[in-house]
């Protein structure tokens, strides 16, 4: 890209001479000069070409000197112009002066052109840097605002709604998301299918940003599409992951596990597709983990899945989480882990959902200690009462 400069100065002259030294960039493409003979001028042609890169001004001129064009280019706050100026030698009072207006850099009279060929060059090199640097700002403004858009996404189609069955005496449900900075794609529902059949289900979406919020939502749109009552939690997996299978081009996954609690019975059907393992407390305090998986995530290969079934007893509850909970990151880069969330879990007494979550959610954010995490933090806490 050419560098286009302007020659601020009145010696006639001037204009010769910088075209004759720099004739063989010029004809490259390399450099383009314009020329004023004052700070006006100089001001007009900024008014006229917003294209300027670099200005090369003396300091003495009759009009507008060389210091009051500093200060007005100051007031057009144009953050990737620089400025060198062109003084007499030994005139540092203004050279100081020049500096702390903004001048990048400056020349002495009488003009060595191989010196004012080395300062262009070099301020240059420092432009580069500043459009290098802007481009990146740029960029990051755009991961920003993407951020933000998958942000939105995800807590658009979360249930936030708590209690959510007040009406129920048999359950208790709370659900919770801390999204990460680096957003990911977990998410977490619940609905009831008929009068005696609630849902639950809790998935992380390989990836992160707006692609991997995308697929979230489809996945949690063919769930509630293809749960229907007197379906088992493993047909509905094998009917989502087939149309995910059919349209992922970018071949995303995603980790999930579906529960069906009949609400009368106690009896939970459920299909784990390679997601983390959910864990019991019982109504006794004992801590049961439901160690089985039924198949790969979700999106990768068109197989079979398996399902099982428990029965729930009073007071029982459902621990569910992404593996946002258990690699949360100290400053150590230490995990919290299965064991710490297994001792955690070991000593709550609590039945009520949200005193459960809450105590997790404190517990992680007790061990990280302020430290950035990279992943989503997601729970569901099913809370079963009985009739």
């Amino acid at each position: 890209m050419s560098i286009k400069i302007m020659i601020v100065d009145d010696e006639l002259d001037m204009e010769s001479l910088i075209l004759q030294k720099f004739r063989r960039q010029i004809k490259n493409n390399d450099l383009s000069f314009v020329f004023a003979h004052n700070g006006f001028e100089a001001l007009a042609v900024l008014a006229s070409n917003n294209d300027v890169d670099i200005i090369l001004t003396d300091i003495n001129m009759p009009e507008m000197d060389g210091l009051t064009l500093l200060l007005k280019l100051q007031e057009l706050k144009l953050p990737t112009l620089r400025t060198v100026v062109v003084s007499a030698y030994g005139d540092m009072e203004n050279i100081r002066t020049a500096m702390n207006r903004g001048a990048f850099d400056f020349v002495t009279k009488p003009i060595d052109f191989n010196d004012l060929e080395i300062t262009i060059n070099k301020t240059i090199e420092q432009l580069n840097i500043l459009r290098q640097y802007e481009k990146d700002h740029d960029k990051l403004v755009a991961i920003e605002f993407d951020l933000n858009i998958a942000r939105d996404i995800q807590n658009s189609i979360l249930p936030k709604t708590f209690p959510p069955f007040p009406e129920l005496s048999q359950l208790d449900v709370y659900a919770s998301m801390n999204a990460a900075k680096e957003v990911g794609g977990d998410f977490y529902d619940f609905f009831f299918i008929d009068d005696s059949h609630l849902a639950c289900i809790i998935a992380d979406v390989s990836g992160k940003g707006v692609p991997a919020s995308l697929f979230m939502a489809i996945t949690r749109t063919l769930v509630r599409a293809k749960t229907e009552p007197n379906v088992k939690p493993n047909v509905i997996f094998e009917n989502v992951n087939r149309m995910l299978c059919k349209e992922n081009p970018n071949s995303m996954f995603v980790t999930s596990f579906m529960g069906i609690l009949d609400i009368h019975t106690g009896e939970f059907a459920f299909c784990n597709a390679g997601h983390n393992y959910p864990y019991i407390i019982k109504n006794n305090n004992d801590l049961v983990c439901i160690d089985k998986k039924h198949g790969l995530p979700l999106g990768l290969f068109e197989k079979d899945y398996l399902s099982d079934s428990i029965f729930l007893e009073k007071n029982d509850r459902i621990i569910l989480y992404t593996d946002g909970v258990t690699e949360a990151m100290n400053k150590d880069f230490e995990l919290y882990g299965e064991d710490r969330l297994c001792e955690l879990l070991k000593s709550i007494s609590t039945n009520n959902p949200k005193d459960i979550n809450d105590l997790l959610i404190a517990d992680v954010n007790k061990f990280v200690d302020g430290a950035d995490q990279s992943d989503d933090i997601t729970t569901l806490i099913l809370s079963f009462y009985k009739d």
